[in-house]
């Protein structure tokens, strides 16, 4: 498993996570899909239609690879033959193909009844990853796409949604929460030794490509359970360091944007020479090429989020139908009528980060401010 693979494990769990919450505390709202849809939408459009535009200007990606970006369907370019010419984008197709599906299930489905289907999806995805390899060896064009398609990951956004649906239920129990989650912890370690004779570490062979996923998925979703177990208790301000939330808050541009800069180095690198003309070894290459990639990114996802993301995050209140017509709580009204009073700091405090892919510093800031898990809970919105 590539070391990137971590990352998007942790963020389908954290985002089935966090997107099940806020689709629960707001079931009942009459604006529930247009205030849903509005805020997503002014969250991730800006900066993933900024990243295909600057594909295009630079003709890094091709014609029909763009196509199927453009409608969220990146993951999916290699069932139709299409080489995926910016890999980063599956992931957030993946994420747009959970937005379409699961608002309408926990506005239509019981709590319980959500339960059920996370915990089917949590089944049958590593199934489908299962059957794709088994496809794979007659239609090589579906194998090298198994590790991508939606169906074929959809087991850690649910497990994510299983997480949410778990603590509410636990009703501000901590040490019911903090068992559960070794638990996960344990059972990702079982399945783990376990699989190792029957191949998990490799993914191409069957059981390896259904579960090799499934044991650092546990141990992240428990994890996530002692992170919020520690941010609800008197050491929550250890879970939401500056330097977390700095970068929670770039997330989501840093994501997007990364990969161009690795691109941008390689280019000049093999235009202008320097690094033979340098005599760097391939240790101090990798290295030079990781620090000024990094470095620009960095930079360049600061600037994104301050000053093109935010002014979008800005219409979220003003486009949003007032709360005291909807009913509510005096502190609901309240909390919907104060004015946004963002600003960009080289370090935001956990009060002004919005994540922009509800990575970790999101779930961390949003626990770090509350005393309680409910609490916490309420105020992912």
């Amino acid at each position: 498993m590539v070391v990137g693979q971590y990352g998007v494990n942790l963020f389908f769990i954290l985002s089935g996570f966090l997107i099940t919450g806020i689709l629960l505390n707001t079931r009942d709202r009459k604006d529930y899909y247009r205030r849903f849809y509005l805020r997503r939408a002014l969250r991730i459009l800006p900066a993933y239609y900024l990243t295909l535009l600057i594909l295009v200007v630079f003709k890094i990606t091709s014609k029909g690879f763009l196509w199927m970006s453009l409608l969220y369907s990146s993951n999916l370019s290699l069932l139709f033959g299409i080489s995926m010419s910016y890999t980063v984008l599956w992931s957030l197709a993946v994420e747009e193909h959970f937005y379409l599906v699961w608002p309408t299930a926990v506005r239509k489905i019981s709590p319980k009844g959500l339960m059920v289907l996370a915990v089917s999806l949590m089944v049958l995805s590593p199934a489908m990853r299962f059957c794709c390899v088994l496809l794979g060896a007659k239609y090589a064009g579906i194998l090298r796409g198994c590790m991508y398609y939606t169906w074929d990951t959809a087991d850690g956004l649910a497990l994510g949604a299983v997480m949410a649906l778990v603590i509410r239920r636990m009703n501000d129990n901590r040490q019911k929460l903090l068992r559960l989650s070794f638990l996960l912890i344990a059972i990702g370690l079982l399945i783990a030794g376990v699989g190792y004779s029957f191949g998990i570490v490799t993914r191409m062979n069957p059981i390896g490509a259904a579960l090799q996923w499934v044991p650092l998925q546990f141990g992240l979703a428990g994890l996530l359970g002692i992170f919020v177990v520690i941010g609800s208790g008197k050491w929550k301000g250890i879970v939401a360091p500056r330097i977390l939330t700095f970068f929670g808050a770039i997330s989501y541009g840093l994501y997007l944007y990364h990969l161009l800069f690795s691109l941008a180095y390689q280019w000049a690198a093999r235009r202008t020479g320097f690094e033979q003309r340098w005599n760097l070894d391939l240790w101090q290459r990798t290295w030079l090429a990781f620090t000024i990639a990094a470095t620009a990114a960095i930079v360049f996802s600061y600037l994104s989020r301050w000053y093109f993301e935010e002014p979008f995050l800005r219409l979220k209140d003003r486009w949003e139908r007032p709360r005291d017509s909807l009913g509510g709580s005096k502190i609901e009204r309240a909390k919907h009528q104060a004015p946004s009073r963002r600003k960009a700091t080289l370090f935001p405090t956990p009060d002004i980060v919005d994540c922009a892919n509800h990575r970790v510093c999101e779930e961390v800031a949003a626990f770090a401010r509350n005393s309680q898990v409910s609490e916490a809970l309420r105020s992912q919105e």
